[in-house]
């Protein structure tokens, strides 16, 4: 088969991925393979090209998010998939990936695709989807809140986060430069900020008359930034690092930090949480079945082009959500 690869482990560009010819995998008695159909690009996809992983052999496939038909399914298999279903799931970044024709996955993180849901939709809402999923209605309580802060709203994060937040009934802040306003006003988003011309700390006070916002979704870093801005009982979701509080007093006003990080569920090994990804990845494709949710797709390329998609994210040129199809 043909798979996109990091040859070895001092290849760490993405000018270093070769599309090379590999055997295809063979699966355990847990796992089910598809046959590839399209793929979601990610941020993370090029920082692990840059970092590796300290569990990979070489060569080793890159990638984590795909969407295909089952080929084969191991005996035990109890979720039943059948040969020629259509499924997607969100890989382990610690084993080879799945920008390849054929990948692999244990079947409890597989997920199944409904009939008018295009693969293309499926794989764009794995990771950043499931990332915003998690942070909204997984690591919030939303009881009692009325606001909440996203940042980097037109990324492919914040573009699934806008959705969601709203269809919690949540009224939405978020902050984009001026060329990425009318994305997320068409999203639904409530107020914008102009990150780069307008005073982010000022908004906020004049949109809550001063209290601060209930709840912040922070993926861009510098979360100390975004202490002061917490309203009483406000809580922040940190999908980098978390901040440094050794000079803040959460306690006084009862705030909370929250870190997320979805892909260290695969080394957890808590099964629990691991069917939670295909349970949440199930819930993002039902509200695209039902015209709740857009993937925005902005972009669709050939699988051979992928790393040059992996260079515009690293640039941070795009808006939405990258897709290959193969």
């Amino acid at each position: 088969m043909k798979a996109l690869v990091v040859p070895s482990s001092t290849a760490k560009e993405i000018s270093n991925i070769k599309l090379i010819d590999m055997d295809k995998p063979v699966i355990n008695n847990d796992e089910v393979m598809i046959r590839v159909h399209a793929l979601g690009l990610n941020p993370v996809d090029y920082k692990l090209v840059k970092g590796h992983n300290t569990a990979w052999n070489y060569p080793h496939i890159i990638g984590l998010d795909a969407a295909g038909e089952v080929v084969t399914v191991g005996s035990n298999n109890p979720k039943k998939f059948q040969i020629g279903e259509r499924v997607f799931f969100h890989s382990d970044l610690s084993k080879n990936g799945v920008f390849a024709e054929f990948a692999k996955s244990k079947y409890n993180v597989v997920a199944r695709i409904p009939n008018n849901v295009k693969y293309e939709e499926a794989t764009a809402v794995l990771c950043s989807g499931l990332t915003a999923y998690q942070a909204i209605f997984r690591k919030m309580s939303l009881a009692g809140k009325k606001t909440i802060l996203i940042h980097a709203g037109a990324g492919g994060v914040g573009t699934i986060a806008i959705q969601l937040a709203k269809i919690a009934g949540l009224t939405v802040i978020t902050t984009v430069s001026e060329y990425k306003k009318n994305i997320v006003k068409t999203l639904g988003a409530d107020h914008i900020i102009d990150y780069r011309h307008e005073n982010i700390d000022n908004r906020i006070n004049e949109i809550t008359d001063g209290n601060g916002v209930d709840l912040i979704i922070n993926d861009i870093g510098n979360p100390e930034a975004d202490l002061p801005r917490l309203a009483y009982n406000g809580g922040l979701i940190c999908i980098l690092n978390t901040p440094n509080i050794a000079n803040y007093d959460l306690s006084s006003n009862g705030q909370s930090i929250m870190s997320l990080n979805l892909g260290g569920v695969h080394q957890s090994g808590y099964s629990y949480q691991l069917d939670d990804l295909a349970t949440m990845a199930e819930s993002l494709v039902k509200l695209i079945f039902n015209k709740q949710l857009d993937p925005v797709i902005t972009k669709v390329i050939n699988f051979e082009d992928i790393p040059a998609g992996l260079n515009e994210l690293s640039e941070h040129k795009t808006v939405g959500k990258i897709v290959a199809t193969i």
